[in-house]
């Protein structure tokens, strides 16, 4: 549950950071289509540190019953 929240969490901290970045960087005045590419960025960073986390953590071992 706790790797779950802080995932998530982590996903939205990147997310905002990642359109707080890219508003500063592109030259404006913004149009509709740079929001866009933002929006778009910004979940592609999201999902690429999602499937990271996920391959690279270790999977939880198999509860064994007790004989």
């Amino acid at each position: 549950m706790h790797r779950t929240i802080a995932l998530a969490a982590g996903m939205v901290m990147l997310f905002v950071a990642t359109v707080a970045i890219l508003l500063n960087v592109m030259p404006g005045p913004h149009k509709r289509t740079d929001y866009l590419v933002m929006g778009g960025a910004a979940t592609l960073l999201c999902l690429v540190l999602l499937f990271v986390v996920l391959l690279t953590s270790p999977q939880k071992p198999d509860k064994v019953d007790p004989d």
